[in-house]
């Protein structure tokens, strides 16, 4: 006797960091479990290239996701580098309330600066990016970032060193979880 053919179909995955909902193709629910996500924030952000990288969840019968990784594409940061101007870079691992964190800050001057102000840049940014992530959780963190609020704030706290022209956290990506995430 032939056997029924199981059928792929599409399951709504909720995103509540960005309040959207997508759509992932399988047999059954169970299957997308711990399935990634690569989705484009371009439109959302109007013009600043990110993808954002989340995990599906699956609780009972609702699919939700969780992020692990904001980046900024380097084309956008090759067009925002303007020639008479340097950039600093750094990236360090930091602790929050539930994860270990990897933050890499991209900074641009306005003109072409010392290394020792560089350097006094990196510093304050890697200083002040720290304290701001001790008292917050992950999903407080990837909001803030995508609303721009903690750019705006480290931006001018490093104007009093040196004033910026851009001022971004290129990557922010989950390390690893205190406690474990049930899957």
């Amino acid at each position: 006797m032939a056997q029924a053919k199981k059928r792929k179909k599409f399951f709504d995955v909720e995103m509540p960091l960005i309040k959207k909902e997508t759509q992932l193709y399988g047999y059954d629910l169970k299957e997308i479990n711990g399935r990634t996500i690569v989705y484009d924030l371009t439109r959302i952000l109007r013009g600043k290239n990110a993808l954002l990288k989340l995990k599906v969840k699956v609780e009972g019968d609702k699919a939700t996701s969780y992020p692990l990784e904001l980046k900024i594409l380097p084309c956008f940061i090759r067009r925002m580098i303007r020639g008479g101007s340097n950039y600093v870079e750094d990236s360090f691992s930091t602790e929050c309330e539930n994860a270990f964190l990897r933050i890499k800050p991209f900074l641009i001057t306005r003109k072409k600066v010392s290394r020792a102000v560089r350097k006094a840049l990196r510093e304050k940014a890697k200083e002040e990016l720290t304290e701001y992530s001790k008292t917050k959780d992950t999903e407080t963190i990837f909001i803030d970032i995508l609303n721009n609020k903690i750019q705006k704030s480290l931006s001018l706290k490093l104007k009093k060193i040196y004033p910026l022209s851009l001022c971004e956290i290129k990557v922010l990506s989950i390390e690893k979880f205190k406690e474990k995430i049930s899957q």
